[in-house]
């Protein structure tokens, strides 16, 4: 087993609050015009994965940034991509790039420092069947690379990844597609330094395989309830969201958990998963899961975490457009709602209003 320790940086807050009256009102189908971005790089990098909101300003990035994670180079191979783009108001700038072999993932976070992690599953040729099991890369909020999280069984595939932030004691929660797991990281910080305190698989079971069209299939979105420890899981091959109990103190690995959301007229092959401030659920369809889905292509799906459906949006006419997401809450009635479409490939970020009956 491999861990390597990183530099200072607390993760994500997430707090519990009392809940506003706007709670449950849904976000999609959003309304107006989204702000539109592209999110190739000079290099070229395609294929936009992760998509993660900065809370604080912190060396080169602002509050209010979005960044976006690219998994293919500019030849299109999956599991290739090196640069992170900055998505700043109407424009994108390179944030990092890499050396290669790097692949960056859906997984990606901003932490309050402004330290950044993003998940690396690399492949050589563009195959899944070729990859190596990859990493965590820790970077500063100026670009650079500063430390890694590797090592097997824990790290195989990061596909995505979810954060919390508990001061001195942050909690990270992986997916790992290669082997259909899901990991916690219980880190201690200590005179500005991070260690790595414990490492405990939390669920296991999820079908996973490598697919020649959408590189890998296996368990991907994470989101954490903080009102009830559940971390809610998106398994692309099990076309199902599950919840797993007890997700922060769990010391035996759930088997997938319990089913939340299923329902075929709905999903196909869930990918990217968010828990919006509403309270609702939104996930990602990779349109290959289901042979014969009447599922409209590239679609985003909003559901309640008891698992009834509340609306969808199509980002692109053509299949395997959906795939990163996040939703923001900026002031008490109003947000974003950041989603790429890979087919162009874009960033969009529309506004969307929780209050007053949401975007209905």
């Amino acid at each position: 087993m491999k861990i390597q320790h990183f530099g200072a940086g607390i993760l994500l807050t997430l707090s519990l609050c009392t809940v506003p009256a706007w709670a449950g009102r849904g976000i999609l189908p959003p309304k107006g015009q989204p702000t539109v971005v592209s999110t190739v790089p000079s290099n070229g990098d395609l294929n936009p994965y992760g998509v993660a909101y900065v809370p604080f300003s912190s060396g080169a990035l602002q509050t209010g940034d979005i960044l976006v994670s690219n998994f293919n180079a500019s030849s299109n191979l999956q599991g290739t991509g090196t640069t992170i783009v900055d998505v700043r108001g109407s424009t994108a700038n390179l944030f990092f790039q890499g050396t290669a072999p790097l692949g960056l993932t859906t997984a990606l976070a901003v932490l309050q420092s402004g330290y950044v992690i993003v998940g690396n599953f690399p492949s050589p040729d563009g195959s899944c069947t070729d990859a190596s099991a990859g990493s965590l890369l820790i970077i500063d909020s100026n670009g650079n690379l500063v430390d890694t999280i590797s090592g097997a069984p824990m790290i195989n595939g990061p596909w995505d990844m979810t954060v919390i932030d508990s001061e001195e004691t942050p909690v990270v929660f992986v997916s790992n597609a290669l082997s259909g797991t899901v990991y916690r990281f219980d880190l201690n910080i200590s005179d500005g330094n991070f260690n790595v305190s414990n490492v405990t698989e939390i669920a296991q079971g999820y079908a996973h395989q490598c697919d020649p069209i959408t590189f890998v299939d296996g368990p991907t979105g994470l989101a954490y309830d903080a009102n009830t420890d559940a971390l809610y899981v998106a398994s692309t091959l099990d076309n199902t969201v599950y919840r797993v109990s007890h997700a922060t103190t769990r010391t035996k690995a759930a088997s997938k958990g319990v089913a939340v959301f299923s329902d075929a007229n709905y999903l196909n092959g869930p990918l990217a998963l968010a828990l919006a401030p509403n309270g609702h659920l939104i996930t990602a369809n990779n349109d290959n899961t289901i042979s014969g889905s009447t599922v409209p292509p590239s679609e985003y799906v909003e559901f309640t975490k008891s698992g009834h459906f509340v609306g969808a949006f199509q980002i692109d006419p053509n299949a395997g457009g959906a795939f990163g997401l996040a939703v923001q809450q900026t002031d008490d009635n109003n947000g974003i709602f950041a989603a790429v479409d890979d087919n162009v490939p874009n960033l969009q970020i529309f506004n969307v209003t929780f209050g007053q009956g949401g975007n209905k």
